[in-house]
Order: structure tokens, then sequence, then C-alpha cells
């Protein structure tokens, strides 16, 4: 079994508070964590409100909670019992402990809304990615075709981890959507996850998504904002700085994890992905995916572009400090002029191109070449 990253952290955080969240997109192993984290408390109790049974269990969930008082409770999928959050409030309340309740969601915007109105002060989320490559330790190639969900990633071929990923994209649009109580047409919502697709590492245009699929800008808008809200999509927003300089102040687009995105684009093969037009893009987003499911927590994370085309594509800022990042698919990475001119501007506190090459080197006296994992211990 691989060790996630999030293991301590969530154990440190269940010590500070009475509720911990961990939130991320379905099938990513919050339950086999949150199992983990379980086994470690005497007598914990583990409820899987998307289970009939279960749920039946809290057909009072007043006297349940009162004869568990002094167990690590975990509800599983607690998107599907939103009528507990203002019992868990008055249990919480009551309890005065940390590290009472343990909930597992599968990030429906109007969980994450409803759980911080009523459990303000008494909760705190963890997000969990699909694996990352520290914690998988493994082939980059691997992960960048199958991405990081578990079942795709363990599975015991390429052609096994395609047909997961495809059933796992008809399930979510048929099935989980409607569950999380979300209005979507799963027609229009194919369609623009493809379309999505083929925008991946661009700027959002609305607009152009409209005029494509025949839907209205706030149609459109609302489709992204549900998909992101789910973790399928990923918006990331652009920097703002006083520069002199037109700046786009638009987000670009990503899906979230990139075998999602090989199995919507159907490519089936490293070879193929290496053959088709997406894959600087794919590689910039496996960039981007390693950053936030590793060490995100510590920084907030741009990009910046100007209307001249000079951009970088990552910018991470923690404070005063500014770190710049490059995405090269390319084992002789170059950089353009924008990007020495946009480090300048930002006098950026180091700045990194991220490439598959196996070994770092400096571009610069303040530029490192490296790989991922050179980058993400250098951070």
């Amino acid at each position: 079994m691989l060790s996630r990253v999030k293991l301590n952290e969530i154990d440190d955080l269940l010590q500070d508070f009475p509720v911990v969240a961990i939130v991320g997109p379905r099938q990513c192993g919050k339950s086999t964590l949150a199992q983990i984290i379980a086994s470690q408390y005497p007598d914990a109790v583990f409820l899987d409100m998307e289970d009939p049974d279960d749920r039946a269990i809290l057909s009072n969930p007043t006297l349940f909670f009162a004869a568990n008082k002094h167990k690590l409770i975990c509800l599983d999928e607690i998107q599907f019992a939103p009528n507990l959050f203002p019992i868990l409030r008055s249990v919480v309340d009551k309890g005065k402990r940390n590290g009472q309740f343990l909930l597992l969601g599968s990030a429906a915007p109007d969980l994450l809304r409803q759980s911080s109105e009523t459990l303000a002060g008494r909760i705190v989320y963890a997000e969990l990615a699909p694996f990352s490559i520290i914690e998988t330790q493994a082939d980059w190639q691997i992960l960048l075709l199958r991405g990081g969900f578990p079942r795709s990633y363990l599975a015991k071929s390429d052609k096994s981890s395609l047909t997961w990923r495809k059933s796992f994209i008809r399930t979510f649009l048929e099935r989980d959507i409607a569950a999380f109580g979300l209005n979507l047409n799963p027609q229009n919502s194919s369609r623009l996850w493809q379309m999505c697709a083929h925008y991946h590492g661009k700027i959002l245009n609305y607009s152009d998504f409209g005029k494509a699929l025949g839907l209205t800008h706030p149609t459109i808008k609302h489709y992204v904002d549900v998909l992101a809200g789910t973790f399928m999509l990923r918006k990331l927003q652009p920097y703002y700085a006083n520069l002199e300089k037109r700046l786009v102040k638009t987000p670009k687009l990503y899906v979230a994890d990139s075998g999602i995105l090989c199995a919507l684009l159907n490519i089936q093969t490293f070879d193929e992905l290496l053959g088709h037009p997406i894959a600087g893009f794919a590689w910039e987003g496996f960039v981007l995916q390693n950053i936030l499911s590793t060490v995100g927590d510590d920084y907030e994370v741009y990009f910046i572009s100007t209307s001249a085309d000079a951009e970088i594509d990552i910018l991470l800022k923690k404070g005063r400090k500014l770190i710049g990042i490059e995405c090269k698919f390319s084992t002789a990475p170059k950089v353009s002029k924008g990007f020495y001119n946009l480090k300048s501007d930002l006098k950026l506190s180091k700045s990194f191109v991220v490439a598959p090459v196996h070994t770092a080197y400096s571009l610069d006296k303040n530029t490192l070449v490296c790989n991922i994992e050179e980058l993400l211990a250098g951070l």
C-alpha cells in the first residue's frame, strides 16, 4: 500500500480540531486513508452515508453520537447526509474535545458551504488529491499517462487503466453529479468536459465554449464551476502586479488529473501522448497537479501572462517571496525572452525550468533546470 503524504497532517489536525474534513474527488483514496487513521483510535466508528444500512444506524443521530461520545466517528460521503451538520455542531460543543469527527466528502459545493457555515470555528479541511509523484516514487511516464487515481495508477496494464478511467468519467457524469444534487445535463457535461480537455492549459474563454457548444455564457460558467467544485477541473488564477504592462486577467483551465485528460482525448499509450498536440500542456498540468498535492498548502499559486505573450506558467507566492516555474516537455529546454523579462520585473527570489531531465543544472545564476522531484525538494 502506498503511503499518503497527508496522513501525518490529518493526524495532527485531529489533535487540534473537533472536526476534520477530508475533501477531494471520488475514488482518490479518502476512505482508505480514513480507515488507516481510524485504526489508530480505539473503537473508532466508520459509517458510509452512501450505504442505506449505515444511514439506518443514524436514524436517531443524537442518541448514536451520545452513545459513542468518547470515540472518533468517521462519516464517509457526508454530502449524502446534509441534515447532520446542525446536529454535529451541538454534539461538538457538548463534547468539548478535539478529534471527535472525521468527515469525508467528494467536494460537492453545497457540502463545503453547509459545513463551513454550520461548523464555523469547529472544522478544518484537508484536501486529498490522487497519487503524486512523491507518493508513487515510480516512473513519471506511467503517472502522467494513467493519472493518480489509485485504481487507474495501480491497474495491471495501460489498457485496464484506460478502461477504468473511461468508466469513471461515464459514472461521474451519469450518476455522481446528480447524486451531489447538481442539476446538469449529462450530454452537455460530457461535451463540455471533452472541450475542456482540448483547452487544457489555456486561457478560459466562456464565449468560445458557448459558441462551440451552443450554450449560453452563464450555463458554461455554471458547468465549469461545478466540475471545478468537484475537483475534476482546476482554474489557475492570474497574478496581478503593477508592472506597467497589460496583464491577462482571466484564469487558465486544466483537467485536474492527467490520466483523466488522456482518457478524454483517447490517448492510450505514452507514445501516443508524445505525438499529441496536448503533450506540452499535459506536462504543465502534471507539474501543477504535483505542486498542489504536495506543497500547495504552503503557497499561493498563480500564473502570469502579458498581452505580448510573455508568460511564467506557475508562480508561487509566500509572503513577499515569489518563485517562478516554467514547464518544458523537452530534455533540452529553452525559455523565451519574455520569461526573463518577467523574472526581472517581478524580482523573483528563484526560478525553475521543470523538464523531464535526469540531472539538474543551472540555466543562469538564479534559474535551475530540474525534474519534478527535484523541484518539490527545492521548494
